[in-house]
Formats: C-alpha cells, structure tokens, sequence
C-alpha cells in the first residue's frame, strides 16, 4: 500500500472543514460592506497547512514559453506546459451583482490546497494535464499529517479542435462542430471531473506579451461545482468565460460567472434567468522543496486504470451525439464506484486492466442516459 493515503470520492479542499486545525487569517478585496454580523463570512477550508517555499525565480518553462524564433502554435504548446509543476493553490469566489430585488448575497469562497501537475500526453497538437492534490494539514498543536492524496481535474488541450462535447445543462452533454474559420489558430480547453466524466469545454486563442500569456475561453456553460451544489440549488448553470494566464512564476485561472436559471426543459426561464454574477481567481503559485512523491506513487499505481477510464469515455464520445449522466445509481456517485476500484490497486495487488476495463464498462453504462 502507498503510505497513509486517503482517496477521496469528492474535492480534497472539503476535507478542511472535517480537521481539528488553527483557522487561518480570512481576508478578501471587496465584498458586501453593509451587511452586518458574520453571514457573509468566508465559507470553505478553513485548516492551515505547513509553510511552503515559494519558487520565486522565473523557470525554465517560462524561459521556453519566451524563446524567439518558434512557431505562434509552439508558442501557444509551450504556455500550456507551462502549467506543470508544483503549486500552492488558491480558490476563491465571490458574487459580485446580484439580479432582482429579492437578491440576497451568498457568503464567498475561500479553499487552499497543494497541488502536482502531471503531463500525461505531449503531442505536436495536443496536450493532457492532470491535477493530483497532494496535502498536509497543520494541527492546533502543530503536527503535521500524513498526506492525503486525491486525483483531481484534468484539462486537455487540442490544436484547431473542430468538435467539443459541450454542457447543455440538466446533467446533458452534446456534439457541437465548430468551422474551419471559428477554430482556425484557437486552442480547445476540455475540462473533466475527477471520475473523468465531462465538465465543459470551450475553444479560444492565446496571446503573448513579454510579462505574460494568456488565453481566454469563449462563453461556456458549466454544470454547479461542488462548493456550489453541496450548499445549494437555486440556479443550474454557471455561465460565462474562463481565462488562463501564465506567469512567470505559476498561472491563475480566472473565471466570469453568471448563475443561470432553467426550466425542466434546458430552456432559459422567462420570469427569472440570472440571479447574480460572480467573479472567481484560483492561484496556483510554483513551490520548491515540497514532497509530492505520495502523488507520484498514487499516480504511478493508478493511471492505466485511469487510461482504460479515459478510453472509456472516448468510444462514448464517438458513439453518441449526446447523452446525459445520472448523478446517482442505487445510492452511489460515479466518483464513489471509481474512486474504490482505484483505491483497491496497490504495488501488492496491481492493476489488471482486463478486469479493470470490464468493470469500468459494466459502471459507465449505469449512469448514462
């Protein structure tokens, strides 16, 4: 077994609300200055972690990123590799407006984490990254834990993508073909949960500058995440764009939200569409000296399961022009069946991809419509 890992069936940050640990310090820019009392407290992780060393020093991947004399669509290869590595993470979101005037603002966001990003597919015009969240909290007496491990979100990026599966809303995906005029010289960024079931996708076109890169999504439906669905359910879309800036020293990932309203029908509400706008900026700071190697070895243990799963999904993309997904069968997520198989591989007992690929196919088939 891989030391004292915890895979986890949902997102890593929520095991901060769970530990006994020293709250950390909450602060944010703006906010709603005139509601009293503490409502609008920050709501999220609340644990403190050990301190980490900052990489401060701009890296080699940047350094490529900025050499002269490459093609605009290496360029663009480069920045997106640049997101590997090592990180401290930040997530916060917050609404900004809200629409009507029974409008009452929802307490914002704030999570942590400490993060590994893997390359897992290095391709002339395609590029997969996948997120491994690799933690350790501090106690009130100070001790650190051992580390939790949990496969995260995974982005892959395609070159002149002219077919996205995108989110439709009620738990639906579709097959939408862009031209050859809407892709030409853009990225597709497809995003995917932790089951490596879909999230959303969208295309976009990079652009470098000599401080930074950075790209930026046309608008996108995406379904409720966690820190929204597990505390709420008045609205059902998160609408709007996602940009990624490189820097230097690590990337943000921005987001501009909108919180859309459907009917049973995917259509739009007439009474009421949107109730608020939210803004949301998740940080992701390069670390030097951190031991990620319980990462590695989860994910060394773990992938070709998780390839098979992959697979999986891309004879479903194929084969079906859309598709919905059940949120549970017989009391059980997806997250939750995947989650345990791979939970059960271990260097004592290996992955065995003819009973993993059968599993996998008898547990897809449960939760798609």
């Amino acid at each position: 077994m891989v030391g004292c890992l915890l895979w986890l069936t949902g997102n890593a940050t929520a095991l901060a609300e769970d530990l006994a640990s020293e709250p950390i310090h909450r602060q944010f820019t703006f906010s709603w200055p005139f509601i009293e009392g503490t409502s609008m407290a920050p709501r999220g992780g609340s644990s403190k972690g050990p301190e980490v060393a900052l990489d401060n020093i701009a890296g080699a991947a940047w350094k490529r990123v900025r050499e002269k004399g490459i093609s605009p669509a290496e360029r663009d290869r480069r920045a997106i590799l640049a997101m590997a590595g090592g990180y401290r993470t930040s997530f916060e979101f917050i609404e900004t407006i809200g629409f009507g005037p029974d409008y009452n603002p929802e307490p914002p966001y704030q999570s942590w984490g400490t993060e590994y990003v893997y390359v897992i597919t290095n391709e002339p015009e395609f590029i997969s990254l996948q997120h491994i969240i690799v933690m350790r909290f501090l106690n009130a007496e100070g001790v650190v834990s051992n580390a939790f491990v949990v496969k995260h979100w995974r982005q892959d990026w395609q070159f002149e993508d002219n077919e996205l599966h995108v989110y439709v809303g009620n738990n639906a995906w579709e097959r939408a073909i862009l031209s050859k005029d809407e892709v030409s010289g853009t990225w597709s960024q497809s995003v995917f949960q932790t089951d490596d079931s879909p999230r959303y996708a969208s295309v976009g076109k990079w652009e470098h500058h000599a401080d930074f890169s950075s790209w930026k999504s046309k608008n996108t439906w995406r379904p409720l995440p966690r820190r929204e669905y597990s505390v709420r359910d008045d609205y059902h879309i998160l609408s709007g764009t996602n940009r990624h800036t490189i820097t230097p020293t690590g990337w943000v990932h921005e987001q501009d939200n909108l919180k859309l309203v459907l009917d049973k029908k995917r259509h739009t509400s007439s009474e009421k569409r949107y109730l608020a706008r939210e803004v949301g900026l998740n940080r992701y700071e390069r670390i030097s000296e951190f031991d990620f190697s319980e990462g590695d070895k989860y994910w060394g243990l773990t992938e070709p399961f998780w390839t098979n799963v992959k697979e999986a999904w891309q004879r479903i993309f194929e084969e079906k022009d859309q598709f919905e997904l059940k949120s549970v069968y017989e009391g059980r997520t997806m997250i939750e069946v995947l989650f345990e198989y791979a939970s059960q591989i271990t260097e004592e007992r290996p992955y065995d991809p003819s009973d993993g690929k059968a599993f996998i196919e008898k547990s897809l088939v449960k939760f798609i419509n």
